[in-house]
């Protein structure tokens, strides 16, 4: 089953002016998620993992009365920001759980775990 792994980090710990040159603590942050990014490769359950650009430069895309509407920024203020995601396939969210219960305890962030849905859902 696939999971996308959702990774947040607090708004105010990312500052849009400094966003294209990362601290030594996101280095460090970044060295030791590429360690359990390695591991998931090597067990075959790693598909896919991306970091997100700065909330900034994001463009949120709603209907409104008048039609669509395409505006710079975030939608809303936002406490936790969402920083990057992954896609893992395992045999079952307990695993899922597992895995990103070690990346959350050596990385400090929360993260989200969401099943995928395949395609039997219309079925």
């Amino acid at each position: 089953m696939k999971y996308l792994l959702l990774s947040y980090t607090p708004a105010a710990a990312w500052d849009a002016a400094t966003a294209d040159t990362p601290s030594e603590e996101a280095l460090a942050a970044f060295a030791a998620y590429q360690r359990f990014e390695q591991e998931l490769i090597e067990t075959g359950e790693f598909v896919s993992s991306e970091g997100l650009g700065h909330p900034a430069v994001s463009t949120t895309v709603r209907k409104t009365p008048t039609g669509v509407v395409a505006t710079d920024g975030p939608f809303v203020e936002l406490k936790e920001v969402l920083a990057s995601f992954a896609v893992i396939d395992v045999d079952n969210q307990e695993r899922a759980v597992e895995i990103v219960s070690r990346m959350v305890e050596v990385l400090g962030e929360p993260m989200e775990i969401r099943p995928i849905v395949g395609a039997d859902f219309a079925a």
